[in-house]
């Protein structure tokens, strides 16, 4: 055997002695200590906020919703046939009932989260209809690949959630995928999660699967899932959000508000104005929240792409998204909200250069914006077309990079690292010393997933290619994962649940298809 290939083989021994010791504790919620990029002065934040009013006011917005409607002219609201006046007294007084913080709860407390203000969380990617499997192969997910993905969210440290349907799993009726999504996401991780809202009686039954788990009482003070409600842009909020949402808030549990932006082509084709649309809708579904339960939860969202002018497909990690990330959380701020955005954006079709920029661009972004709820955090690819396992683990490991970062500078060894410059003195190096010895595995990030060792190592060892590294690692965590047992009780209770409602529910019922 060379010296090339004995310190190859030490190289790997070493790499692998440490993956069996691999620490899958979650990190804490991220508390941001980097000043924010805020673009826009005072004045500017209220040109936006007086433009977002008079929308609400002269143009409205259609609740396509007659629960709704009658909700809104209850609350004092103009209402004209389905479109919605907003007088912006009325809206900042709901809006100013929002929690602008509160904390996420989860099965397991030692991963309860702080959320709002400056906390931050990482959320893997969602509604991915297909996947790159361990084998980098494109095709239909199923719903043992899901639970793959959840062990996944469940093992990466810099992962929050285990979200719901990272992937569809097509080989269960839609009607019926909910209720197994919701329990893959409850039993394979002890994080917390994401409900479904793909329709308001699907809402309901995530809502009774927690209360099963947690404790009906218990939800009415405790946020323990998190639902999204996508708006119809330009200035529509449809039946099935809206229902859905409804259940959320009436159970005292968040949901995102999210204006689902294609930049130019349902808004306007300029940041500012496509802003002032975006704002308006948010506040109108922030401020319908309250009207449902005063006190409830609520999060500013939005899904932010812009659209090219080319071929009218939908682009990520553009420089106006980045840009418009920094002015709702200005936005966000002004109004007390807690705000969600999309972080790890990828259209590439592949775990290439393209995803990898574009998805680092957006994630940079969302830091320095200030985002509280960071979701698409890990996996997406093909404009959200398919989950990557490959990026899924990439991403986040990014994250963590990204964690690190956002927390700032460490002060708390600068004495003793001043000290062991005067120990070494001129010409000397640090390797050896014990301030070095001590702080080494915290000192500097050492990426797991990128390969930083000489050309001559990295072909001794193979020549891997990042995608090949990544799917190793998945194996990898797959393999070792332990799964965070339910209690049998709740077990036992959740599985009668879902097998009464499967029951209940023809498994081809058009009303709960996915959209």
């Amino acid at each position: 055997m060379t010296t090339l290939e004995k310190t190859a083989r030490r190289g790997r021994d070493a790499r692998k002695a440490v993956r069996q010791v691999r620490d899958a504790t979650m990190l804490p919620a991220l508390e941001r200590r980097l000043p924010l990029v805020e673009p826009m002065d005072e004045e500017e934040i209220l040109r936006i906020d007086a433009a977002s009013m008079e929308l609400l006011e002269n143009i409205g917005v259609v609740f396509r919703d007659p629960v709704a409607l009658e909700d809104w002219r209850g609350a004092g609201a103009k209402v004209v046939d389905e479109t919605v006046f907003l007088d912006r007294g009325l809206v900042r007084e709901l809006v100013a009932g929002i929690p602008e913080s509160f904390t996420y709860h989860a099965r397991n407390p030692a991963n309860n989260l702080p959320f709002g203000r400056d906390h931050s969380m990482f959320v893997p990617m969602t509604g991915a209809p297909y996947l790159r499997d361990l084998e980098d192969v494109r095709r239909n997910p199923t719903l043992d690949d899901l639970a793959d993905f959840h062990r996944l969210s469940h093992m990466l440290p810099a992962l929050h959630s285990s979200a719901h349907h990272i992937v569809e799993p097509c080989d269960h009726p839609i009607s019926h995928r909910h209720l197994r999504i919701t329990y893959s996401s409850m039993k394979h991780s002890d994080k917390t999660f994401m409900g479904m809202t793909t329709s308001p009686k699907n809402a309901e039954d995530v809502i009774e699967m927690c209360a099963l788990l947690f404790g009906a009482e218990f939800m009415e003070t405790h946020p323990v899932v998190t639902g999204n409600c996508n708006g119809n842009s330009p200035l529509v909020w449809d039946e099935i959000m809206l229902g859905a949402m409804r259940a959320f808030c009436r159970r005292n549990q968040p949901v995102l508000c999210s204006p689902f932006v294609l930049g130019g082509a349902n808004t306007p084709a300029s940041v500012a104005p496509a802003v002032a649309q975006l704002n308006a809708e948010a506040l109108s579904a922030l401020a319908y929240t309250q009207v449902v339960r005063r006190g409830c939860p609520a999060i500013y969202g939005h899904y932010l792409s812009t659209v090219s002018m080319k071929s009218g497909a939908p682009m990520a990690g553009t420089p106006e998204i980045s840009l418009m990330n920094f002015m709702i959380g200005q936005m966000a701020r002004f109004y007390g909200v807690p705000w969600r955005t999309s972080g790890a954006l990828g259209g590439a079709k592949l775990l290439d250069a393209q995803a990898g920029y574009e998805s680092a661009t957006t994630l940079q972004a969302t830091l320095f914006a200030g985002a509280n709820y960071i979701w698409h955090s890990a996996g997406w690819n093909e404009a959200g077309m398919h989950c990557s396992m490959a990026k899924f683990v990439v991403d986040a490991e990014q994250c963590a990079m990204a964690y690190r970062m956002a927390e700032g500078i460490r002060w708390d060894d600068f004495g003793e690292g001043l000290a062991a410059i005067a120990d070494i003195g001129p010409g000397g190096h640090y390797l050896g010393h014990a301030h070095t010895l001590e702080n080494f595995q915290r000192a500097f990030f050492m990426p797991e997933l990128f390969d930083n060792n000489s050309i001559e190592q990295w072909q001794a060892e193979g020549s891997v290619a990042t995608t090949e590294r990544a799917l190793r690692h998945a194996r990898e965590l797959l393999a070792g994962y332990e799964e965070p047992g339910l209690d049998d009780g709740v077990d036992e209770a959740l599985r009668d649940f879902i097998a009464r409602r499967e029951r209940e529910v023809p498994a081809a019922d058009a009303l709960n298809q996915t959209h």
